[in-house]
């Protein structure tokens, strides 16, 4: 029998390996029904799948890669001007997290930036944690990069926009906001796949207003001298990340197109079984997060 031609179309969009193999969702299928039932077997199975088609542009999304990539390039003086605060925004140096204390004897071997939620500085909400008052700290790193703020130009997202940091901040908060609506929509999937109405997640005491945080990451930074040729060596406990699950309800990774992630279908399997999982251009790769299995009473996993 042939298959409905929306769900062909998306799986001859998925990365063909003999590695890991996740279902593709796409958000613009009009049958619902077939993507609450995909989801649902990837929940069941990996907690992992391809989101496509979800509304962001790949200029939107290159650009954005390229704005990190900037970032990441300045001088290390410089970025440890803008280390994480207690609100959970800024620089998190190479070393600095360590996932999987068991096995790795260095931190991981990734530095990041956050950025979440911002709100006024006289907002009552501003004194919560992961909330924060508009400072801005991008438009600062950026500011000390291309020398003063000047005048702010009309952002252009689909041409060759000025690199100016009130137009990065933009871009950067622009992508942050359309991916979080992009989770709502993931979230009345797997609503519907529980068996509840697809509005269950956007109660306000759900995710009227979610703790969403947005990371650029970066995996290949310089290292101390005595750490040099042993990145991500496993029998020497050095990792990029080290294994770990997320905390949250779901997570939504874009990456580029250098492979680098890995599953491991049951963590209970000895020996470990991990799997490649090949990077799709233009997709993000969801996860489900730890409060999500617990939510689903450890249906979805």
């Amino acid at each position: 029998m042939a298959k409905h031609s929306a769900e062909a179309e998306a799986e001859a969009k998925c990365p063909q390996n003999q590695n890991a193999v996740l279902n593709c969702i796409d958000l613009s299928n009009p049958n619902t029904n077939q993507s609450v039932n995909l989801l649902k077997q990837a929940c069941t199975d990996s907690g992992f799948f391809y989101l496509v088609n979800h509304g962001i542009s790949q200029d939107l999304m290159d650009q954005v890669f390229a704005q990190s990539k900037k970032l990441f390039t300045l001088p290390l003086n410089q970025k440890m001007k803008l280390l994480r605060n207690d609100k959970h925004r800024g620089y998190t140096p190479l070393r600095d997290e360590i996932l999987d204390r068991k096995n790795q004897l260095h931190g991981d071997a990734k530095e990041g930036y956050y950025l979440g939620v911002e709100v006024a500085e006289d907002d009552p909400r501003s004194q919560k944690p992961f909330l924060w008052a508009k400072h801005m700290a991008c438009i600062r790193y950026f500011a000390r990069m291309e020398g003063n703020y000047g005048k702010v130009p009309t952002p252009d997202i689909g041409g060759k926009a000025s690199l100016h940091p009130t137009f990065v901040n933009f871009l950067l908060m622009l992508f942050y906001g359309i991916s979080r609506e992009v989770g709502k929509a993931v979230a009345k999937l797997i609503a519907l796949a529980l068996g509840l109405d697809a509005n269950f997640f956007d109660k306000p005491e759900i995710l009227g207003e979610p703790i969403a945080m947005m990371r650029l990451l970066h995996y290949e930074g310089i290292e101390p001298v005595v750490l040099v040729d042993q990145i991500s060596d496993p029998s020497k406990g050095l990792y990029g990340a080290g294994a770990h699950s997320d905390y949250g309800l779901i997570t939504l990774l874009a990456t580029d197109d250098v492979p680098g992630l890995q599953i491991c279908k049951d963590k209970d399997a000895k020996p470990q079984i991990w799997e490649d999982v090949a990077p799709m251009k233009g997709a993000f790769i969801v996860n489900l997060g730890d409060m999500l299995e617990r939510w689903s009473n450890c249906v979805f996993k």
